[in-house]
């Protein structure tokens, strides 16, 4: 690592109560989840534009603002940010950009939450991780739990792409296919982990998996030339991305890097599985969760997110927005997207630019706006959901 970690404690999200982090902990008393909060000014003497000039392009770069354990690595951050001009210009938007997060190990951006999380379990001492997952999470917690000599657990939906099941047996993961959601999952992890002796690493159920995906707004102030975009579209199932960068860049204002100005931030989802945008339509500070969800965006079928208030609350403080697309329409968009810019996209990914083509025509985003997808995951752990759209 490049420098010292500068880790204080843990507080919760919601009612502040601070909690150590010494030891293993889940979400705080009070259900809801934990941050990680550091000694910025600390962070700040020796994170900076010219310290970062010197060191790897990994995740791990952020040393100051990242637990202080050593890094089970893979090889993960610092992906791509690619112009997307021809697609922008179909648009009518001059800087329309795609930050690349397939080219994680693992194929997705999950590789960074779950390179922090497994770090830090270590460390802490935990020997048996578990988690529900729609798919690329449990490939990269497998993964990473391989990587640093832990056992896990994934329980997964049976209707999980066959890429993401055939990844965890890999890796040497017990694997736990069950009918349902992956809520259905959540609740066989939450009913046996004690028993078992398995420690939750599920979506924002421990707290250092958003620590390693707020890394993107980290990068991407750096891409940008030192400032942020003025819009990303974020494809949102559990939305610990949303949230991490959003917190990031709360971490960012605090050392100086930047100013109050955030980027609107546009929660995507799948008409089929839409909490966050029933919530937000309503004016809502919560989601309700929803009956029967289906898509074939396995990352977007969250039906219930528990780090729903976050991704509301950051949604209105940046005057952002949220919408729904249909899978008709995602699938589409993801052609479109590999035929004009190379980029073989998630559905989950491709969501976004079916978004950005609905918010550019109803005037929402301006021109000259400089605009950030995020393709969350690689096309090829997608094959029958792409195998059905390009027969179509």
């Amino acid at each position: 690592m490049s420098a010292p970690s500068t880790l204080l404690h843990l507080q919760c999200s919601q009612c502040g109560q601070q909690i150590s982090a010494a030891s293993i902990q889940n979400l705080c008393p009070c259900g809801k989840p934990l941050y990680a909060r550091y000694d910025l000014k600390r962070a700040a003497a020796t994170l900076n534009p010219q310290s970062l000039l010197m060191r790897a392009k990994s995740l791990w770069r952020y040393a100051e603002v990242l637990p202080g354990c050593q890094p089970v690595t893979l090889g993960e951050g610092f992906t791509p940010v690619l112009p997307a001009e021809r697609l922008g210009a179909s648009m009518g938007l001059k800087s329309l950009y795609v930050k690349d997060e397939a080219l994680n190990p693992t194929g997705s951006f999950k590789a960074r939450g779950m390179a922090v999380a497994v770090s830090q379990a270590r460390h802490l001492g935990a020997k048996v991780l578990a988690a529900p997952t729609a798919g690329n999470a449990g490939g990269a917690l497998a993964a990473y739990a391989a990587a640093a000599g832990l056992k896990s657990v994934i329980v997964m939906p049976a209707d999980t792409p066959q890429a993401n099941q055939m990844e965890c047996r890999a890796f040497g993961a017990t694997v736990v296919a069950l009918p349902g959601l992956i809520s259905d999952c959540g609740r066989y992890v939450a009913e046996r982990k004690a028993r078992e002796g398995w420690y939750d690493v599920s979506t924002l159920k421990e707290p250092y998996r958003v620590e390693g995906k707020k890394t993107m707004g980290y990068e991407l102030w750096e891409q940008f030339g030192r400032k942020l975009p003025d819009v990303i579209l974020y494809p949102t199932g559990g939305g610990v991305g949303l949230i991490g960068m959003c917190k990031a860049f709360d971490e960012m204002q605090e050392m100086g890097w930047i100013g109050a100005a955030r980027p609107r931030m546009v929660a995507v989802q799948a008409s089929g599985c839409a909490p966050i945008v029933r919530a937000w339509e309503q004016h809502r500070a919560t989601a309700e969760p929803i009956q029967n969800a289906a898509t074939t965006a396995s990352g977007l079928r969250v039906p219930s997110p528990l780090g729903d208030f976050l991704i509301l609350r950051m949604l209105r403080e940046t005057r952002g927005t949220a919408l729904a697309v249909s899978d008709a329409e995602m699938l589409a968009a993801g052609r479109e997207l590999a035929a004009a810019e190379g980029i073989y996209a998630a559905p989950e990914g491709a969501a976004t630019v079916a978004a950005i083509r609905k918010l550019a025509a109803a005037g929402w985003v301006q021109p000259d706006e400089s605009i950030v997808l995020f393709n969350t995951g690689t096309g090829y752990k997608y094959a029958e959901a792409w195998q059905q759209a390009l027969q179509d």
